[in-house]
């Protein structure tokens, strides 16, 4: 399986991917520890994030898997939301937590 293939996967297969520089544990930028912090905030507990500092072909194939130039980014459902500032600007809004209930709520039907 190629890096594309996988990341495919990944994104279809687990409700919440993100992509990001370190682990949830310890990030490895603050773009990323925002992130997860957001996704805290949200009661996010089953996310699952993919560190491309220790797996390299994931930092420049998840740019083009997504065709956004920057880490981390966000995967909900299968679908690309963004990246820090996104997901900071959604939360701010409530729309993340909105879209985080809608896939809970569809994991429970």
């Amino acid at each position: 399986m190629d890096t594309q293939e996988t990341i495919k996967q990944q994104v279809t297969t687990h409700p919440v991917v993100l992509y990001m520089k370190g682990t949830p544990q310890a990030p490895q930028c603050g773009f990323s520890a925002h992130a997860v912090k957001v996704l805290n905030a949200c009661g996010v507990n089953n996310l699952f994030a993919v560190n491309v500092l220790a797996e390299p072909e994931f930092r420049q194939g998840i740019k083009e898997y997504s065709n956004w130039p920057t880490i981390p980014q966000l995967y909900i459902n299968g679908e690309f939301i963004g990246g820090s500032d996104i997901v900071t600007e959604m939360y701010q809004s409530g729309e993340l937590q909105k879209l985080l209930q809608e896939k809970k709520d569809q994991a429970a039907s």
